[in-house]
C-alpha cells in the first residue's frame, strides 16, 4: 500500500464460482426453512383432519401461517442489516479476529432483535385478535375458523423473540461467510417440528392446535441449537472484549447507528408485502370464480421460485462488502488499491450477475411449464386449469426479472446506497396499486395483475441495474470518444 497512513492490509481475493455455490447452497436451505415448517403443519393437518373436517382445518391453518409467517417476515430487515453491517466489519478489520471485529454488531443485534420480538409478541398478545379480523375479514374472525386461526396465532407469537434472534444469528453466520453452521439448527428444527406434528397432529388429534406447539417448540429448539456454536464463532469473551475495551480498540456499534441501516431496508420490506397484498387483494375482487384461485396458484409458484434468486442478494452482500472498503468514510485506502478494489467488486457482481440469470432460467423454465402445460398437478378443477394458462407468461417475465432485481438489491446494499433504494421502492410501490385498481375498475382479467407485476419488475431491475452499471458504461464510452477527438485534433 502507499501513503504514509494508508492501510497495509493485503488486498481480498476474488471468490470464484465454486465457493460461492458452496456459500448458496446452505444459504438457501436456511431461506426455505421458514416455510417448510409451515409446510409441515399443512400437511399433517389435511391429511390427518377427520372427514369432512379437512377444508375448515385447513382454511384456519392457511391464513394464520401467511399471518405470522408475514409477521417475521417483517423485521428482515434486521437480519439484512446484521449480514451487511458484519460483513463491512470483518472487512475493515481484515487483519483482526473474526470475533473481535464483529462482537458489537452481532451484540447489538442480537438486543435489538429480542426487544423487537418481545414488542410484537405484546403486540400479538394483546392486539392479535383485531388485526388478525382486518386480515381474513371481521365475519370469518367471528366463526369457529376464526377462532382457530387466532388460536395458532397467539401460540405461534410467543416463539417471535428466538425467531428473530435466531434471524439475526444466521445472518451474522451469513456475514461471516458461513451458510454451513446455521444448517445444524435448521435440522433441530425441522426433526422437532416433524415429531411434534407426528405425536400432537396426528396421534393425539389436537388439529391447528397441535400444529402451532409443534412449531413453537421447533423454532425455540432450533436458535438453543444455533446459540452455542454462535457464541463460540460471533462472540468475544468477556475477558477478550474487557482488554479490547481498556486498549481502546474495541469498535462499538450503538443501538442508533444500527438502526440507521436497518431503517431504510425497512421500506424494502413493506415494499414487497404491499406490492402481493394489493394484487391478492384486486385478484380476489375479480368476476369469476377462479380468479383468485388462478392467482393464489400463481402466486404459490412465484414464491417457490423466490428463494432460489433472493438468495444471491444475500451472497453479494457476504462477499461484495471486502470490496467496497473505499467508499466507507473511515477507510485510509489509498487511491490504487481502491480502484483494484473496484474492479474486483464489478467482476464480482458481473459474476453474480450471470449466475443469476442462469438459474432464473432454469427454475423459472419449470415453474412456468406448470400453469402452462401442467395445471393438474395443482388443481383437479378444470375452470381454474384454464384460468392458469393466461398467467404463465407473465409469471415467467415477472420471476426471470427477479434474477436482476435481487443480485442489483445485493450490490446496492452492499455499497450501501440505502437511499437510492427505499426512494426506488417508496415510488413503484406508490405507483403499482394505481395500475392494479385501475384493473380492478375495468374488472380484469386476472392476467392483467400479473403483467401489472412484470413491469413493476421491469421498473425495479432497470432502476438498480442501471445504477450499478449504466454510469460506468456511459464514462467508457465518453471517454473513448473523447480520446479519439483529442487524436484527430492532434492530427489537425
Amino acid at each position: 500500500m502507499t501513503g504514509g497512513e494508508t492501510d497495509s492490509r493485503a488486498l481480498p481475493k476474488q471468490p470464484d464460482i465454486s465457493r460461492l455455490i458452496r456459500f448458496y447452497i446452505p444459504c438457501l436451505a436456511l431461506w426455505i426453512s421458514q416455510p417448510l415448517l409451515s409446510l409441515v403443519d399443512t400437511a399433517s393437518v389435511g391429511l390427518s383432519a377427520s372427514p369432512g373436517a379437512g377444508a375448515s382445518s385447513l382454511g384456519a391453518l392457511g391464513p394464520a401461517t401467511t399471518f405470522i409467517d408475514g409477521a417475521s417476515y417483517l423485521f428482515a430487515f434486521l437480519n439484512v442489516a446484521t449480514t451487511n453491517l458484519y460483513a463491512s466489519a470483518l472487512a475493515d478489520d481484515s487483519r483482526e479476529n473474526p470475533r473481535f471485529a464483529g462482537d458489537s454488531v452481532v451484540r447489538t443485534a442480537s438486543k435489538t432483535s429480542i426487544f423487537c420480538g418481545a414488542a410484537i409478541l405484546y403486540l400479538l398478545i394483546k392486539y392479535g385478535r383485531a388485526i388478525l379480523g382486518m386480515y381474513i375479514g371481521p365475519e370469518v374472525m367471528e366463526s369457529v375458523l376464526g377462532e382457530e386461526a387466532f388460536g395458532y396465532v397467539k401460540i405461534r407469537s410467543y416463539s417471535m423473540p428466538t425467531t428473530l434472534l435466531y434471524g439475526v444469528l444466521q445472518a451474522a453466520l451469513l456475514g461471516a461467510k458461513d451458510s454451513s453452521t446455521a444448517l445444524v439448527a435448521v435440522v433441530v428444527s425441522t426433526l422437532f417440528n416433524v415429531v411434534g406434528d407426528l405425536y400432537l397432529v396426528v396421534i393425539k388429534k389436537m388439529g391447528v392446535k397441535g400444529a402451532a406447539i409443534a412449531t413453537l417448540v421447533a423454532q425455540i429448539a432450533g436458535t438453543m441449537a444455533l446459540i452455542g456454536p454462535a457464541r463460540s464463532k460471533l462472540f468475544a469473551t468477556r475477558s477478550e472484549r474487557t482488554k479490547k475495551i481498556s486498549e481502546g480498540t474495541y469498535k462499538k456499534v450503538s443501538t442508533a447507528s444500527f438502526l440507521s441501516f436497518a431503517a431504510p431496508v425497512l421500506t424494502l420490506v413493506l415494499g414487497k408485502l404491499a406490492a402481493f397484498g394489493v394484487m391478492t387483494h384486486v385478484a380476489a375482487s375479480l368476476p369469476g370464480e377462479t380468479s383468485l384461485a388462478a392467482h393464489q396458484i400463481v402466486l404459490s409458484l412465484f414464491f417457490f421460485v423466490s428463494p432460489f434468486l433472493e438468495v444471491l442478494s444475500q451472497t453479494a452482500q457476504a462477499f461484495l462488502p471486502q470490496f467496497y472498503i473505499a467508499r466507507r468514510e473511515e477507510s485510509a485506502v489509498s487511491p490504487t488499491d481502491a480502484a483494484a478494489l473496484e474492479k474486483e467488486a464489478a467482476t464480482l457482481s458481473r459474476r453474480l450477475m450471470g449466475l443469476g440469470l442462469t438459474l432464473a432460467a432454469v427454475v423459472v423454465a419449470v415453474a412456468s411449464s406448470v400453469p402452462a402445460f401442467f395445471p393438474g398437478l395443482l388443481t383437479n378443477d378444470a375452470m381454474v386449469g384454464r384460468s392458469l394458462k393466461p398467467l404463465a407468461v407473465p409469471l415467467a417475465l415477472g420471476s426471470l426479472l427477479t434474477a436482476p432485481v435481487a443480485v442489483a438489491e445485493g450490490v446496492l446494499l452492499a455499497r450501501r446506497e440505502l437511499n437510492f433504494l427505499a426512494g426506488t421502492y417508496i415510488l413503484s410501490t406508490a405507483v403499482f396499486p394505481f395500475f392494479l385498481f385501475g384493473i380492478k375498475k375495468a374488472k380484469g382479467p386476472v392476467s392483467h395483475v400479473w403483467v401489472g407485476f412484470a413491469l413493476f419488475q421491469l421498473f425495479r431491475a432497470s432502476c438498480f441495474t442501471g445504477r450499478i452499471w449504466l454510469g460506468p458504461l456511459l464514462g467508457k464510452v465518453f471517454t473513448r470518444k473523447g480520446k479519439k477527438n483529442s487524436g484527430k485534433a492532434k492530427m489537425a
